[in-house]
């Protein structure tokens, strides 16, 4: 069956229209709710949400559908995706909700799932959700007297403010650090900036101001150069740039360069392996992290596992491989022995533990290794599949071979946007450019007569 609704990072659209209208996060509330009734007990759903005008909107509608099958909701309102995750197991909830598309722009809006335990839900179990979301709901409504009950919980802030805070080693502050964080006016907007101060660090605060259309716009993770520029205006010590939910974060240091998660990966590995605090023999990232992280482990006797892009497919590897540290070159890192998703913040304290313990400048700390030239483009698809044509196939394969050994290809078509993405990197820029720019003139021919 495929997929109608889930992508790579739960369901995600333009707001109001498509799979993102108040009607599909009534049914999505229905058909979740109806997927984890399980047992006597009073169930109940948390919900989160990020500062998108349209969160109103779909927490409203979610709440009619979890209502309805008989759950009582507990509406956390704007809180990073990380501590909706924390909170689902700490309320004993039986499901997590957090309303949120992440990195996109105000106009998209999005639904993730969390199961009791905190994590993304499976494959399996999005399906069983998709199946019931277009079905006749008279099967998944509750009984009149056991239709559930709304409200908001107080002290949700605090609650993960104090989470975050006990992440960091002990005897460690932040006392005599300059720290620029940008909250991409996001979900962090009120706890990054507590927890940071709450440290003994002086925060400065950029992208604070949510007005519901601004989030992720010329800030955050995304747009790292508002964060470059304030860290060289105030002379800081240090940035951190989070996404719209919070659940990613990107690190510009002193001199204003922006440090990816690829060497924010490699730091905490290192740091980890040191205080022999690492598990699994190494960390688990996807196949878009650079061959220069992979070459960087390599050389100090530590692995490095690939797995399809999305943080889920991370947390499934590290689950299964026993490792503590993984990630995304975006900046998505999960550090289980915290948190069971990627938590922006989180990480950020681990790299600021190993500033203040090192005791040098955040541009030497977080430059790790050299990247291998790297290039990425994306194809927008409106129609067809070209990635099925058989001239675009025989394409990769060529490309593959003239790469060889000391390149790698991944094509793949993105899990949130129409779009077709290629990358290529290795040793030699130039054959890596011209590999990328062929295969997506050959990509976007066949999709020009799809």
């Amino acid at each position: 069956m495929a997929r109608q609704y889930f992508g790579t990072d739960g369901i995600r659209g333009k707001s109001n229209s498509g799979k993102m209208t108040p009607d599909t996060a009534m049914r999505v509330g229905l058909a979740a709710g109806a997927v984890f009734r399980r047992g006597d007990h009073r169930h109940r759903v948390v919900i989160g949400k990020d500062t998108r005008l349209s969160g109103y909107m779909l927490e409203n509608a979610m709440v009619a559908g979890f209502t309805a099958s008989g759950m009582d909701v507990f509406l956390l309102g704007p809180i990073p995706t990380p501590a909706v995750s924390m909170l689902t197991r700490s309320l004993r909830a039986d499901i997590g909700v957090m309303i949120s598309a992440s990195h996109n722009p105000y106009e998209d809006n999005g639904i993730k799932l969390f199961g009791p335990d905190g994590y993304k839900l499976s494959d399996e179990l999005e399906m069983r959700i998709e199946r019931l979301i277009d079905a006749d709901i008279s099967s998944q409504l509750t009984s009149s007297k056991n239709i559930g009950r709304a409200k908001r919980i107080d002290g949700v802030h605090d609650r993960y403010i104090e989470f975050a805070k006990r992440t960091m080693p002990k005897k460690v502050s932040l006392s005599g650090l300059r720290v620029v964080v940008d909250c991409a006016n996001g979900a962090a907007y009120k706890v990054a900036p507590a927890v940071l101060w709450e440290l003994g660090a002086e925060v400065i605060t950029i992208g604070n101001e949510p007005n519901g259309l601004n989030i992720n716009h010329e800030c955050g993770s995304t747009h790292p150069v508002a964060l470059a520029r304030k860290v060289h205006e105030v002379r800081a010590d240090i940035g951190i740039a989070l996404d719209g939910d919070a659940d990613r974060v990107l690190i510009v240091d002193e001199k204003g360069s922006v440090v990816d998660g690829d060497q924010l990966m490699a730091v905490i590995a290192e740091s980890w392996s040191r205080d022999k605090r690492l598990t699994g023999g190494g960390i688990v990232a996807t196949v878009m992290s650079n061959l220069g992280l992979e070459r960087f482990l390599e050389e100090r006797d530590m692995s490095l596992e690939r797995t399809k892009v999305g943080d889920r497919y991370v947390v499934e590897r590290m689950r299964g491989g026993g490792f503590n540290v993984g990630g995304e070159q975006s900046g998505h890192i999960v550090l289980s022995d915290y948190a069971t998703t990627g938590d922006g913040l989180v990480a950020a304290l681990q790299i600021l533990a190993c500033v203040q313990r090192m005791d040098r400048p955040v541009s030497e700390i977080c430059h790790r290794f050299d990247p291998v030239p790297q290039i990425l483009k994306n194809v927008r698809v409106t129609a067809g599949k070209p990635l099925e044509d058989a001239h675009v196939k025989s394409a990769i394969d060529a490309a593959t071979e003239t790469l060889g050994k000391s390149g790698r290809l991944v094509i793949r078509p993105s899990g949130t946007e129409p779009l077709i993405r290629v990358m290529a990197e290795g040793d030699d820029r130039v054959l890596v450019e011209k590999v990328v720019d062929e295969l997506v003139d050959t990509i976007a021919g066949v999709k020009a007569v799809a």
